[in-house]
């Protein structure tokens, strides 16, 4: 047996490129709309029960927590929309090399930190 294999992997060695960062990025805003999307639609069912929903449902959206929520929410959204169109030019063969992929990952990361901050001054104006 081989004495000098690691015991516990140290996880602050490896070191991905941007190109699978955005891409894992991309499964992970994926699963927090498909839960948040259940919170939403609780909302909105909520609000459409009648006068008093709604009035519940506005009075909880005044709340710092829940407006941090949505915002996450939103920020999910357009994080997988714009790596979503990423990975579908890529599906037509487009930057697929190695320097368009990560110029593709670069540009994701710059579109989506902007439509997330517009996202957030939307939400808290």
């Amino acid at each position: 047996m081989n004495s000098k294999r690691p015991v516990n992997l140290d996880l602050g060695k490896f070191h991905f490129p941007l190109p699978a960062i955005t891409s894992i990025l991309h499964r992970i805003s994926g699963i927090i709309i498909f839960v948040g999307v259940a919170f939403m639609l609780y909302g909105l069912q909520l609000s459409l029960s009648g006068e008093e929903g709604f009035s519940r449902v506005s009075e909880l959206l005044d709340s710092f927590l829940a407006k941090l929520i949505v915002w996450g929410i939103l920020s999910a959204l357009l994080y997988h929309l714009v790596a979503g169109i990423k990975h579908l030019l890529m599906d037509m063969g487009i930057g697929e090399e190695l320097e368009s992929g990560r110029l593709a990952a670069k540009i994701t990361i710059v579109v989506s930190v902007i439509l997330i901050v517009l996202a957030g001054v939307w939400v808290w104006a």
